[in-house]
């Protein structure tokens, strides 16, 4: 089975649907199992009947590297509660070796009894004895998320080495592991060296046993010593490859008048040393190879090598007289750092495994140059035909002469990869009509970088007359060594790579008409309070903000209705209304203020132009318990008293993410596997419920906008557009332009203008403005990994979701 990336094994535990996730961007890929992990926790120290005066957290090296600890640190958190790992944190010193535990003494309790081993580090947290989280982290930062009411991100996922979930625990890697008491720790399996990223599996109760540095180490003997070629998000050092054997030395004389003779050593292979197998035998027809765990001696020639530092550790080779199956591969991984190049005719003798579903050679114990040879690249047409898969491609030479799009960025400023697809951009199946998700399965691969390193001080592509790549953007010719790891098939180029633009930047939005102009926006999380959902720092407030201001004066709106303004008594709102009047001239904007903003961390807002439109009445709101965020309603007419008025209602629909304030998703609202992941049923309730406040208000001329996470054709807008609502961005933007966000690789509409039958004959226009989604998150105000040079105060990921703009002729 392959194993499922760490990451992802804790946002599956967390109960958030794969594929189908609109609050939380995907999960990097994360090397499982772990370097360095927690092998005991005990949180009864100085309680009533504990053995212990202290709580302690024991921490494990199950690989076959030293790894340093400095930069590290222990986090944790109750196991029900609001508060964040940030909140209670622990810095970590040292470097483990391979099979070395190391002890981390914690807060005491307030009935002394025995004391701990000498510890490696101190800290003060004070962890439940019974029920609780707590997270290794590859960074001295506090994360400022707990996994259940706050939600971590990608970036905070990639930074956890290791989570342990006990007892009650809503967090946790698979399932939690079991409740402890003053009497007992969480211990890890088979001395620390378990880990199936499933804390229930991986850990049993016992009484407390905390070792340290001191203790003899104890290696683990099934860690395999080659490292997956793809990317990880540890910042350990891969595991040194067994150099290959010098010649061996003569045997000594025996000393006994034993009639056994002594055995011959095993001679050094040469050139003329036989193969054992060809590549194909050991590739075998299926995902895994027939001889894995048995030495082997191949043949092939040297197709792509990635031995550099930061690279993966090794090279690919290719039979260049392949068999007649083709089911079965002819290439395969060697993990060596024995000196090759392209076009090297090699012997390679070794073990063949099965390392995170890569069939590779590893260790190698002889890597014999002799000669030279050629391999020309298979030419691969995607989509691929049903029922074949790439497997029969894995670990040879490809070249794919269609052009492939970008259809994924994101995780390019921190692992190199870009998802590819022949025939434009994926998209989301519940957005519209005719996505066939098999074939789209068959039309994609993973263009990867050959590097095991993360946040590159520059990106590893880019495109013509760009430091960036937009999804949409195209690249011919790609050529590379179609390989696998964490759960997908990637390519190594081996020849460089080039986007055109395809989709260059849109300078300003496309023209909607009107003497009126209302625009949508989510701000991803503008906050003014540090270290919460927004910036963590000053910097990155300032950074952020520049970026927002250029979005909304790029647009233009008389009106606009915002998401994810931080609920904080409109300081956050006023401050970016200052922030755009300082820039477009005072007094240009003016802020309502939300008579109902809900209970969330984030509102709804709006602003406007007090020159251009004037507010009839108060703004209004719904009390309905199903909003968290609730809809703010506030109607206009032109200054100058002219013309029709209009109402806007501005939504922030509930999250696609599997976990609310009450625990994880149940019921009708946990994913029902049918694409519109999990709170379906209350997004459902909530456009029910709009509906209804649009009833009791006799509300008309009605412009309802906003982040309703739901895609174009789910039900949460059938319900609006069955009530006489209608899409406008369906009416007026092009089938291929209506996107507004991307996750998981493909596009969709998760932000949304539907306005009734009156105003619908106002309206002249209306757009998406493709400034955001199509940009990596490498380019947004971040400074923890961005690199410098990418930043600008323009409007280019200025948020994750596309703003739209409508035009209204009043």
């Amino acid at each position: 089975m392959r194993a499922l990336p760490r990451a992802l094994a804790i946002l599956l535990s967390a109960g958030v649907s794969v594929g189908s996730i609109a609050a939380l961007p995907s999960a990097p890929a994360a090397a499982s199992p772990g370097t360095v992990v927690i092998s005991q926790v005990y949180g009864g120290g100085g309680n009533s009947g504990a053995p212990l005066t202290n709580d302690y957290v024991e921490l494990f090296n199950r690989s076959g590297a030293s790894v340093s600890l400095s930069g590290w640190s222990l986090q944790y958190t109750s196991a029900t509660g609001t508060g964040n790992f940030s909140a209670n944190k622990t810095d970590l010193t040292g470097t483990l070796a391979p099979g070395q535990y190391h002890l981390v003494q914690l807060a005491a309790g307030t009935t002394p009894s025995g004391s701990l081993p000498a510890s490696d580090d101190t800290g003060a947290i004070n962890m439940s004895g019974t029920a609780g989280k707590i997270a290794l982290v590859r960074s001295t930062t506090g994360l400022a998320c707990n996994g259940s009411t706050t939600a971590c991100t990608d970036d905070q996922l990639a930074l956890v080495a290791d989570l342990v979930g006990y007892g009650t625990a809503n967090y946790f890697e698979g399932a939690p592991a079991p409740a402890l008491t003053n009497a007992t720790a969480a211990i890890r399996r088979n001395g620390g060296c378990a880990d199936t990223d499933d804390n229930g599996a991986d850990f049993e109760t016992a009484a407390p046993a905390p070792r340290n540095s001191a203790t003899a180490a104890a290696p683990c003997d099934d860690v395999q010593p080659s490292p997956s070629p793809s990317p990880t998000p540890s910042e350990s050092p891969s595991p040194t490859p067994s150099p290959s054997p010098s010649e061996s030395p003569s045997p000594s004389p025996s000393p006994s008048a034993s009639p056994s003779p002594s055995p011959s050593p095993t001679p050094t292979p040469t050139c003329d040393t036989p193969v054992t197998y060809q590549i194909a035998q050991v590739q075998g027809a299926g995902d895994d190879s027939p001889v894995a765990g048995e030495d082997v001696r191949v043949e092939g020639v040297v197709t792509g090598t990635f031995q550099g530092t930061g690279q993966l550790g090794g090279f690919y080779i290719q039979d260049d007289t392949p068999d007649k199956d083709p089911a079965t591969s002819d290439g395969l991984f060697v993990y060596s750092s024995s000196p090759v190049k392209t076009g090297d005719r090699v012997l390679v003798s070794g073990k063949a495994i099965e390392y995170n579903g890569l069939t590779e050679i590893s260790p190698t114990t002889a890597v014999n140059v002799c000669g030279t040879g050629t391999i020309k690249p298979t030419e691969v047409k995607l989509p691929l035909k049903q029922g074949v898969t790439f497997e029969r491609y894995e670990n040879t030479l490809v070249t794919f002469t269609e052009g492939m799009t970008a259809s994924e960025v994101y995780n390019l400023g921190r692992y190199g990869e870009i998802t590819l697809a022949e025939g434009g951009r994926l998209w989301q199946p519940t957005d519209r009509k005719g996505v066939n998700t098999d074939k789209d399965a068959r039309r994609s691969i993973l263009l990867d970088d050959g590097s095991n390193a993360q946040n590159p001080a520059t990106l590893p592509y880019r495109t013509e007359g760009s430091a960036s790549v937009r999804i949409g953007d195209e690249v011919k010719h790609l050529t590379g060594v179609l390989t696998y790891g964490f759960s997908l098939y990637r390519v190594e180029p081996t020849q460089p790579v080039v986007f055109t633009p395809e989709n260059p930047r849109p300078a300003k939005p496309a023209r909607v008409g009107g003497d009126v102009r209302v625009a949508s926006l989510n701000t991803l999380n503008w906050f003014t309070t540090l270290g919460s959902r927004g910036a963590n720092t000053a910097a990155e407030r300032d950074r952020q903000l520049a970026k927002l201001v250029a979005n909304i004066l790029g647009l233009d709106p008389d009106v606009a209705g915002l998401m994810e303004i931080e609920r904080n008594n409109d300081v956050a709102l006023n401050a970016l209304v200052d922030a755009l009047n300082a820039k477009a001239g005072a007094g240009t904007y003016k802020a309502i203020t939300h008579p109902n903003p809900g209970t969330d961390a984030i509102q709804t807002a709006l602003i406007y132009k007090p020159a251009k439109v004037t507010p009839i009445g108060g703004p209004q709101s719904s009390t309905d318990p199903i909003f968290n965020r609730p809809p703010l309603v506030q109607a206009f007419r032109k200054a100058n008293g002219k013309g029709e008025t209009f109402t806007v209602l501005v939504n922030h629909f509930k999250s696609k993410g599997c976990t609310d304030t009450d625990g994880a998703a149940t019921g009708p609202d946990a994913d029902q596997g049918d694409g519109q992941s999990c709170y379906n049923a209350k997004r459902v309730k909530q456009a029910n419920a709009l509906l209804g406040l649009i009833d009791s208000l006799k509300l008309q001329n009605l412009l309802v906008i906003g982040d309703l996470n739901a895609y174009g054709e789910e039900d949460p807008v059938h319900v609006l557009e069955d009530a006489g609502l209608t899409s406008l961005s369906k009416k007026y933007v092009a089938k291929d332009d209506r996107y507004s966000y991307v996750f998981d690789g493909l596009s969709g509409e998760l932000d949304h203008a539907l306005a009734d039958k009156k105003l619908g004959k106002l309206v002249t226009g209306a757009t998406i403005w493709h400034i955001n989604c199509d940009e990596g998150r490498f380019m947004d105000y971040n400074t923890e990994f961005n690199p410098p040079y990418l930043y600008a105060p323009d409007p280019y990921r200025s948020s994750d979701h596309d703003p739209l703009l409508i035009g209204l002729d009043l």
